[in-house]
């Protein structure tokens, strides 16, 4: 809990510099997420998930590698809480060490698609004529078709493998983030604080990334922790069918696939990652809305 006077300096009207202003905007945005629990449910998720991939080799009972033939196949138990898969590895320890390759997969995502859509869109929003024309029409032509599909066919031509996937869900991702930059541009392209800041003297150049991409920020950020749970299951997806990380590495949706075989008989080999990679995915959904009431008043 913090301190009366820390409460007081935060929440001042008067601010003493930059840093005191901003430091209170965050406190004040956190007071929002706070007051929905569905947000804060969804934080707890993704604070789960962090810890599952950090502290992993503690978390995990046994190697999620390699397993013993006698254990194959092997209901929930006492020594495997989650039961083993066909080759005796343990359900629970694969799920948990697949943390990591779900972080990784979503952070990689996140600091690559966003940046190229937020450079792409504000660029055209803000320079305007043919540049913008190649630039959406390039989208355009990203988005005529469904990110799945797109991202096996990218995946397919690039191969198997964790940066692969990584690559090849990024370069389906974009489209949508250039389009909410462009628009956000065009709304403040021609605004009086802009004609002021081209009086004092500031570029294209400043402008576009100094003023320009900063307000498009937020939106991006909401469309991001919303787009996170397509971005989980379109990695299931491409593991599912062999095209995301190598085996024996654990991933959920290699998971999945793993125990489609044995789903009537051994309910639990792929029942138990599909709940993951659905409370994952429902975790960054709510924070997403949660973001969304706090950042986009006007999306509330």
């Amino acid at each position: 809990m913090l301190s009366a006077a820390m409460r007081d300096w935060l929440l001042s009207d008067t601010p003493h510099s930059r840093w005191q202003a901003r430091a209170g905007r965050l406190y004040l945005g956190w007071l929002a997420f706070a007051r929905n629990p569905l947000a804060l449910l969804g934080l707890l998720i993704l604070l789960l998930l962090i810890v599952m991939a950090i502290f992993a080799p503690w978390i995990a009972p046994h190697n999620p590698l390699f397993g013993a033939l006698e254990d194959r196949l092997l209901p929930p138990s006492g020594e495997f809480l989650l039961g083993t898969d066909e080759q005796g590895r343990d359900i629970f320890s694969r799920i948990v060490y697949g943390a990591r390759t779900t972080l990784y997969i979503v952070c990689l995502v996140a600091i690559t698609a966003a940046p190229v859509g937020l450079i792409i869109g504000a660029t055209a929003g803000y320079v305007g004529g043919w540049v913008e024309t190649v630039l959406m029409r390039l989208t355009d032509a990203f988005l005529a078709f469904p990110k799945l599909i797109l991202a096996l066919a990218f995946a397919a031509a690039l191969g198997a493998g964790l940066e692969n996937a990584v690559l090849a869900i990024a370069l389906t991702a974009w489209p949508p983030y250039a389009r909410i930059a462009r628009a956000e541009t065009l709304s403040v392209r021609n605004s009086d604080y802009m004609a002021a800041a081209r009086m004092t003297g500031a570029g294209p150049a400043r402008i576009l990334f100094g003023h320009i991409m900063p307000m498009c920020v937020p939106s991006l950020v909401v469309r991001v922790s919303l787009d996170m749970a397509g971005i989980i299951l379109i990695a299931a997806g491409l593991g599912f069918l062999g095209l995301g990380v190598a085996p024996p590495q654990p991933e959920w949706g290699s998971m999945v696939s793993e125990g489609r075989a044995q789903i009537l008989e051994q309910w639990w080999i792929c029942t138990y990652p599909g709940i993951a990679i659905c409370i994952v995915s429902l975790g960054f959904n709510l924070i997403g809305d949660g973001l969304r009431d706090v950042l986009d008043p006007r999306g509330a």
